[in-house]
Order: structure tokens, then sequence, then C-alpha cells
């Protein structure tokens, strides 16, 4: 049974940093591409960044230039460094895995999906 675990999450001031962390296990990590997305109550997901097999990064325009995926595949972790946080940024970031080669636009496409870990930025 492959299981996504996020960690990292909190209340962070306005301009502040964070690093979420997503633990993976079940299967062969290194067959995934990883993606983070997020969402508001009231509001629908919002795609954050993914990083494929290779450790190619991609990255949402909201956040562009803010944030940093990265994947340590010895350990079968995923990383997203925020950082110039805006309340804006408030939401449940989702870690999720879908098969290598997919659509990292297309959630519908995500296989596996983390509980969430929950990001407030404010002062």
């Amino acid at each position: 049974e492959v299981q996504l675990k996020e960690s990292g999450g909190g209340l962070v001031q306005p301009g502040g940093s964070i690093r979420l962390s997503c633990t993976f296990s079940g299967s062969k990590f290194t067959l995934y591409d990883m993606s983070w997305v997020r969402q508001v109550p009231g509001k629908g997901f919002e795609w954050v960044s993914t990083v494929d097999i290779s450790g190619r990064p991609y990255y949402g325009d909201s956040v562009k230039g803010r944030c940093t995926i990265s994947r340590d595949d010895a350990n079968n972790m995923t990383y997203l460094q925020m950082d110039s946080l805006k309340p804006e940024d408030t939401a449940m970031y989702y870690c999720a895995a879908y098969f290598s080669g997919g659509d990292r636009l297309d959630r519908r496409g995500y296989r596996y999906w983390g509980q969430g870990t929950q990001v407030t930025v404010s002062s």
C-alpha cells in the first residue's frame, strides 16, 4: 500500500519561510513524479509545484521565485521550501504522486495523495 505523509506545516509570519516534507512508502519512489498541491477552504485545488523523476522542477506562477522543490530518492522524500510567504499562501498543502510522464496539471491523474499539512501565514 502506497502511503504519503506530509509534515512541516505551521503558523508563519508574512515574509517568513517554511519547509514541507513528504515521505513516500509502499512502492518504487523513482517511478513517480511528485507534486505539491494546495487548497483553501471553499476554493479549488491549486497546483503548486512538481519535481519529475529526473529532478527537474516545475512551479506555478503564484509561487515561482519563492519556492524550491526537491526530492531525495535515497530516502523516498520530497521537499518544498517556501520563502517570502504571503497571507495568500495560507492553505492545506498536499503531496501527491503520479506515474512519471503524466500531466502534472491534471489532478485526475494523481494516483496517490497524502493527508495534507496546514500552512497559515499570518502576523
